[in-house]
């Protein structure tokens, strides 16, 4: 635009300088004012440098080119982008200005002070709309610097919670029936089938650890494409399996199923398993041997699940925990808005309540 003569003289005028025409002088202020906008982001203080420079240029000259308006541009650039020295920076383009200001005027401007001071707040307005866009920016990445270790924090809890289940419960189960295997010594037939359980154990173990690692690291692997290899968390639908192994490791379970899964049933079949999963390996521990029950009541809007137990067994040898499995599990219910309960039973045992919403596929 300041190159088309029907724009010539028509950009900013500060006081009554009669316009000169456009002339071989009037191209370099033109391309001083306006290239250096291209390296406004990465380097805002050459380039305000710069296009103030040829600012002063253009109206002490008389030119009044439309180029005059990269000014603005510069200076929110600077206010948005500039890291160093920004107060530095704001006192010595004041003094600039006032210098520029009195040169101005003993070259014909003839403005009064207060158009000066006018022009001067409409530069300091946006410098300040620049620094407020900084810091804007500086607080959203911050946000989402937060978020992103938030969301770290919540996925190797997550995995943590995995592999606690996954390790407890099978490494309990192999502790049991290594403890039993020791009385079957005179029963070949009885030792080895419990020796095969214990390897059917461990390989269950590695299946689940597998994916584990297939959580932590996508490209290690995946399972089949029918969703049955060890990339596929953990569902209801595999109780069966899931007490059968417990009533191997010598565990009497008595398992009741209702009602149907839902198809969306999404995070809560998985939950589901989990509380059975947990209750199970602590009645292993704790009263191995007890009588267990097991419910699971599919809804169309939930699934509830109790395990109790009568407290008649003993205690496992050499398996220790602390808690944290049913802290978890509260956790992981609750983060699907359902609800939790591990309580002592008036006549003895324990009993493993919970309340999965299972509206949504999340």
């Amino acid at each position: 635009m300041s190159f088309v003569p029907a724009f010539h003289g028509a950009g900013t005028r500060i006081g009554e300088m009669a316009t000169r025409p456009f002339d071989a002088l009037a191209v370099l202020v033109v391309l001083l004012e306006c290239l250096p906008l291209a390296v406004r982001r990465r380097w805002p203080a050459v380039c305000l440098v710069l296009v103030s420079l040829g600012f002063a240029a253009d109206q002490m000259r008389g030119y009044h080119l439309v180029a005059g308006t990269a000014l603005p541009f510069a200076l929110l650039s600077a206010g948005a982008y500039l890291e160093r020295h920004r107060r530095i920076t704001m006192a010595a383009g004041t003094a600039l200005y006032v210098v520029f200001a009195v040169a101005l005027n003993r070259v014909g401007a003839n403005e009064r002070t207060d158009e000066y001071v006018t022009f001067y707040l409409a530069l300091a307005l946006i410098w300040g709309v620049g620094a407020w866009l900084r810091s804007t920016r500086a607080a959203e990445a911050e946000r989402r610097l937060r978020v992103a270790e938030a969301t770290r924090t919540a996925e190797r809890t997550r995995i943590a919670r995995e592999l606690h289940d996954v390790v407890t419960h099978h490494v309990t189960a192999m502790v049991v029936q290594a403890e039993a295997a020791r009385y079957l010594v005179a029963a070949p037939d009885r030792l080895d089938a419990t020796l095969s359980t214990v390897t059917d154990t461990g390989r269950r173990a590695i299946t689940d650890l597998r994916h584990l690692l297939d959580l932590l690291n996508p490209d290690h692997g995946t399972g089949g494409e029918d969703g049955t290899g060890p990339g596929r968390a953990p569902s209801a639908g595999d109780l069966d399996a899931l007490v059968e192994q417990t009533r191997r490791a010598g565990q009497p379970v008595e398992f009741t199923r209702v009602g149907e899964a839902a198809v969306a049933a999404g995070s809560a079949e998985s939950v589901a398993y989990r509380v059975v999963q947990e209750a199970l390996t602590n009645v292993l521990k704790y009263a191995h041997g007890s009588r267990a029950e097991v419910q699971v009541r599919y809804g169309e809007k939930e699934i509830t699940v109790e395990v109790g137990n009568d407290g008649s067994g003993s205690r496992a040898a050499a398996v220790g925990g602390g808690g944290r499995g049913l802290t978890g599990l509260s956790e992981r219910v609750a983060a699907l808005g359902g609800e939790f309960s591990a309580d002592p039973r008036p006549g003895g045992g324990f009993l493993v309540r919970a309340r999965i919403p299972s509206g949504s596929a999340s």
